[in-house]
């Protein structure tokens, strides 16, 4: 009989001790974007230059501005997409743009701050988030995060789907999948090097990967990077990047 209560109670020990110690996908994406900058997204302008053109982040409490800067052949193109919508200057002077573009100029300049700035926006109200069945790759031990985002506020592109590798001691995101629809669809796998921090705020590039099976799961795409089944399409470089936080731009 005491053996029989020692033993249910080091079963109940030990199975109490998993629950607490397992991470929620919620908890799991706050501890990722503290480890990345935290509060300093939330106050910052980041500026970085991605494939030759120029790119400027600006975030002060819940109001933001996310630029690009193109050298056209009438002059330097400004985009903006801001809380009110989005503008567009050639040397300054503003443009009436097609409702035909606003959409495709819009949908460009988030997705380049998107993924230079995450983890950074995976806690938006719009983003669904479940932890599924860990893994590893390389022998170091991941968090997978779905992610998926809901029609209202999840922008044009809400039927897309995310799946985030992070890893179990140190909270970074080392890899990332995502299948898109627009442009006939895709499958991308990207593999995170060259890390570095610049005033408190983690940034890195990618090697872009690609498969040509459009029905095949995120979660598998692990496995064929491991194999070495996957084709490596592109290289994502952010370049020249400079961060400036709220006490730096009072100073």
């Amino acid at each position: 009989m005491k053996r029989y209560t020692l033993l249910l109670l080091i079963v109940t020990v030990s199975s109490f001790t998993l629950i607490v110690s397992q991470f929620s996908a919620e908890e799991i994406i706050d501890k990722t974007i503290d480890k990345a900058g935290g509060y300093r997204y939330n106050n910052a302008i980041i500026q970085f230059t991605f494939r030759g053109k120029q790119y400027r982040s600006k975030r002060k409490e819940g109001v933001y501005a996310l630029e690009r800067f193109v050298d056209g052949s009438n002059g330097l193109i400004h985009d903006v997409v801001s809380n009110i919508g989005l503008e567009r200057t050639i040397d300054n002077c503003p443009v009436k743009i097609a409702d035909s573009l606003i959409t495709k100029i819009s949908d460009g300049v988030n997705s380049v701050h998107y993924f230079a700035n995450l983890p950074y926006g995976l806690n938006a109200p719009a983003v669904h988030k479940e932890l599924i069945e860990e893994s590893t790759i390389n022998q170091k031990p991941y968090y997978r995060i779905k992610v998926t985002f809901a029609q209202e506020g999840g922008g044009t592109d809400f039927e897309d789907e995310f799946l985030y590798w992070i890893h179990k001691d140190d909270f970074t995101i080392d890899y990332l999948a995502y299948k898109y629809s627009v442009n006939g669809g895709g499958v991308r796998f990207r593999e995170a090097y060259n890390p570095r921090v610049i005033n408190g705020i983690r940034f890195v590039n990618y090697k872009n990967y690609k498969t040509d099976d459009l029905k095949i799961s995120l979660d598998k795409l692990d496995e064929l990077f491991e194999k070495k089944q996957l084709k490596l399409l592109s290289k994502i470089e952010l370049e020249d990047i400079y961060v400036y936080l709220e006490k730096d731009i009072i100073n």
